[in-house]
């Protein structure tokens, strides 16, 4: 085998090991929802209901209602948190 014909061997699997690492962090993402009124002041994932930031770890105040973090799906109620909807209502924002 020519040098050229082993080093693609080897990127390509190198490559492959990489797609194949990817899969399980992607399927642990679609596991987590968006718990709202839980994260601590700096502490958020992003933007917030209100449009007074748009960027994680800008919430000013703990337990805001506007500003959420990813939880694992499922236990944000066990938090106290909200869903999105909830949020939206106790805001007094419509859908």
């Amino acid at each position: 085998m020519n040098q050229r014909a082993l080093f693609a061997a080897a990127a390509a699997s190198l490559l492959s090991s990489a797609l194949l690492a990817s899969g399980p962090v992607l399927a642990q993402d679609t596991a987590k929802e968006k718990c709202f009124g839980i994260a601590k002041a700096g502490q958020n994932d992003c933007a917030n209901l209100s449009g007074s930031h748009s960027c994680a770890g800008q919430a000013k105040e703990d337990m805001s209602k506007a500003d959420w973090k990813y939880v694992a799906k499922g236990t944000c109620k066990q938090m106290s948190g909200m869903t999105m909807d909830e949020a939206k209502m106790a805001a007094g924002k419509k859908g």
